[in-house]
């Protein structure tokens, strides 16, 4: 069954944070790191640590909470953030990406 993400990323802590959505979290981190599209926000910020993310079973919920998410203030984004991951750290430093 497909899941899909709302994710966050950052360019380091109490950075810049960029708030996406996607079915594949792996390839999606992993082109956010690599910047397969330099013209892009995360590109351009060098946004490239993911620090939190959600998953859904149904896209639309999905969309709903990234949209939740835009809406609201920083600091209620970086309590979000803090509750789950206080440090800051980038949760995908352990998975295989194969860059």
């Amino acid at each position: 069954m497909k899941q899909w993400y709302v994710y966050i990323m950052t360019n380091k802590p109490e950075g810049v944070i960029y708030i996406g959505i996607t079915d594949n979290i792996e390839e999606r981190v992993k082109e956010h790191k690599l910047k397969i599209y330099p013209k892009s926000f995360t590109a351009r910020y060098n946004c490239d640590k993911l620090i939190y993310f959600e998953a859904f079973k149904n896209g639309n919920v999905a969309e709903k909470r990234e949209k939740q998410f835009k809406k609201r203030k920083r600091d209620w984004k970086i309590k979000l953030i803090e509750d789950m991951n206080p440090s800051w750290s980038d949760l995908s430093i352990n998975w295989n990406l194969n860059f």
